[in-house]
């Protein structure tokens, strides 16, 4: 597939991604295409529509290695916590962003069969942040306050 990672206004990072019906090899091959950049790119997560491309999968680095989720569902949230948060489709850009502390997900696995995963901390967070962009949303809707890196003069900071 040769995937590259979309950045700031592409229109696909605002569309909301339809379901996978049928886990097949093409789905399995995006997964594994996904899981290389996202690690070339030393991402912690990576959503298909970073990649151009509109279906529910998502990945993720786990304690045990990369995890690909196919139709991702946040089933439980626990706790609240802010912390700040880079996206590998906004490069240069932080936000400040409250999410979950835990999540619950029910996923398929690139098999096809129905997984859970309990995360807390920078997982539950990664988790999260994926299955935003599966709706077209991006940290910056749900920033409490923006960094600009690398721009020069003063903090940084985006009023």
């Amino acid at each position: 597939m040769g995937l590259s990672i979309v950045t700031y206004d592409a229109p696909v990072l605002r569309a909301v991604s339809r379901p996978v019906r049928r886990i097949n090899r093409t789905v399995q091959q995006l997964i594994d295409e996904m899981i290389e950049l996202m690690r070339g790119e030393q991402g912690i997560g990576l959503a298909a529509p970073q990649v151009g491309e509109l279906r529910r999968v998502i990945v993720v680095e786990a304690e045990k290695g990369p995890v690909g989720m196919v139709n991702p569902r946040i089933r439980e949230r626990v706790g609240s916590v802010t912390a700040l948060e880079g996206c590998l489709s906004l490069p240069g850009i932080l936000a400040e962003v409250t999410r979950a502390e835990k999540v619950r997900v029910e996923y398929l696995d690139r098999e096809g069969r129905r997984s859970w995963l309990d995360a807390d901390g920078l997982l539950a967070r990664a988790v999260q942040h994926e299955v935003d962009h599966l709706n077209g949303i991006l940290i910056t809707d749900r920033a409490l306050s923006l960094i600009a890196l690398g721009v020069g003069e003063g903090d940084g900071r985006c009023e």
